[in-house]
């Protein structure tokens, strides 16, 4: 039997505020991707099912994740580093394109299997392996020009990151990649840089993104980056995405159309609005109002993040809890912005609130890091 003080304390120390807005958002989110498949035909009509069991199994593994003193994640954090580059690797030998883009492998077969999405989980990888070398070389160097890190301190952690970043975008997923290099730099924040090294690295930015512009990006990324200068250009084309995100926006208004009376959803003019474009099924449905209280829900979540790494035992604890809230902020943060037009479309998944196995077992799973980190602050040994 176990001693009654035990379960008290075992209570306590599960971060509520945390794990109930986590649980208000993706109840929303299924209520929202019904009523955004509940127009479509074939297996889109049932997605929401599907979405369900997955939040179950994305639920059940933020609890074992949890549960595990994330100090022994430390301790394998590289090794996990070299699976995810090996799924990466092989993405490429036995992905399957869809769309355009091979990011997905097939498990068991398409009729009875799944398929899963490598680069969702490196986010957490990335985050892991980042906070690991933080936590084995935590030292700011101190020099003349007033201390801080040097390009030549970043050199490690931008290999770490550069890898994956590279294999991705290859996919090509420019979206996943943007978000990996979110990540990098908001766990990298947590050093002191000096103010030259700081400019060089800003130069250097500059020049691979044209690099990459011009080696790297495919003719369908750079034709999204360019009309979005120029929204009311190629309506019918490039814009269309957009364009119609934003009009179902608008037709929301201020207290929105009604559950399920969105027309842009309604007459299938939004394409892709279970996955990259619920937000402005949710918002037309909704309006303004329903709007501004989901973007507040996943401000608390960053910020409660950024409080749990404030108040975390250890320097491994707090870049992992950085990392996590950096991954749930920069998604939010592009999708919400592409779908009204201040950025380009890159593909991005609202967390929780998107459609995708992939998707919702990483953020989950990112949750539980989160909680286990605010546990153990109570139970630091």
């Amino acid at each position: 039997m176990i001693p009654r003080a035990g379960v008290v304390r075992t209570r306590d120390t599960i971060d509520w505020p945390l794990l109930i807005a986590v649980l208000l958002i993706a109840l929303v989110g299924v209520v929202n991707l019904y009523s955004a498949t509940s127009v479509a035909k074939g297996g889109l009509a049932d997605l929401y099912v599907t979405q369900i069991y997955w939040l179950v199994a994305g639920g059940i593994a933020a609890v074992a994740v949890a549960a595990i003193d994330y100090r022994h994640f430390e301790r394998l954090a590289y090794v996990i580093y070299g699976g995810g580059i090996l799924l990466l690797l092989l993405v490429f030998i036995l992905g399957r394109d869809i769309h355009g883009a091979a990011r997905w492998i097939d498990i068991g077969g398409k009729q009875r299997g799944f398929r899963f999405q490598p680069s969702e989980f490196m986010k957490i990888i990335l985050a892991l392996s980042l906070a690991k070398y933080l936590h084995d070389d935590p030292k700011v160097p101190v020099g003349p020009s007033g201390g801080g890190r040097t390009l030549k301190d970043l050199i490690v952690p931008a290999v770490l990151a550069g890898i994956p970043f590279a294999l991705v975008a290859k996919q090509p997923d420019l979206g996943t990649a943007l978000i990996l290099a979110g990540i990098f730099v908001s766990i990298m924040a947590l050093g002191k840089m000096r103010w030259k090294s700081l400019v060089t690295l800003v130069l250097g930015l500059a020049a691979f993104s044209y690099v990459a512009w011009e080696y790297v990006l495919h003719d369908c990324q750079k034709r999204r980056v360019t009309s979005f200068s120029n929204p009311e250009l190629d309506i019918r084309g490039a814009n269309w995405h957009s364009h119609h995100a934003r009009v179902a926006i608008g037709n929301g208004g201020l207290f929105g159309s009604g559950y399920m009376k969105g027309t842009q959803n309604h007459y299938l003019f939004l394409p892709e609005q279970q996955s990259d474009f619920p937000f402005p099924v949710f918002a037309e449905d909704w309006g303004l109002i329903g709007a501004v209280v989901m973007i507040g829900l996943y401000a608390f979540v960053v910020l409660w993040g950024l409080k749990i790494a404030s108040q975390a035992k250890d320097r491994f604890g707090a870049a992992l809890a950085v990392g996590i809230s950096a991954m749930i902020f920069w998604h939010a943060f592009f999708n919400i912005g592409m779908v009204t037009g201040v950025l380009p479309v890159v593909g991005v998944p609202l967390p929780l609130f998107s459609y995708g196995g992939s998707s919702v077992t990483t953020v989950l799973i990112g949750v539980g890091l989160l909680m286990n980190v605010s546990m153990r602050r109570h139970t630091f040994a």
